[in-house]
């Protein structure tokens, strides 16, 4: 049987999901600035052998960075909302 303590609170998942959105993004772009083609191969071998050297960027501004920044955290928090909510439906119609 399932209790109260099983539901997720939306708030606390989407800043949790936020937080770690951001930590990724800093350090994501903290190894395109130690080493950009480094980087760049990487992600390659990380995404099962797709060349992104042909559509990524390694002169990225502070600007860009911080409003990919924002974005991933703005996305994070919709996300860990939304799966928290219907988390919380879907544990419901299971009872």
């Amino acid at each position: 049987m399932r209790n109260i303590a099983d539901k997720l609170n939306p708030k606390v998942v989407a800043m949790t999901l936020a937080i770690t959105g951001g930590i990724i993004y800093i350090v994501c772009a903290l190894l395109f600035i130690v080493s950009p083609v480094g980087a760049l191969k990487l992600f390659k071998d990380m995404f099962h052998g797709i060349d992104i050297t042909q559509i990524g960027k390694t002169n990225i501004t502070f600007g860009s960075a911080v409003a990919g920044f924002v974005e991933i955290i703005i996305l994070a928090l919709i996300v860990g909302w939304l799966f928290a909510i219907i988390y919380n439906k879907m544990l419901k119609k299971g009872k």
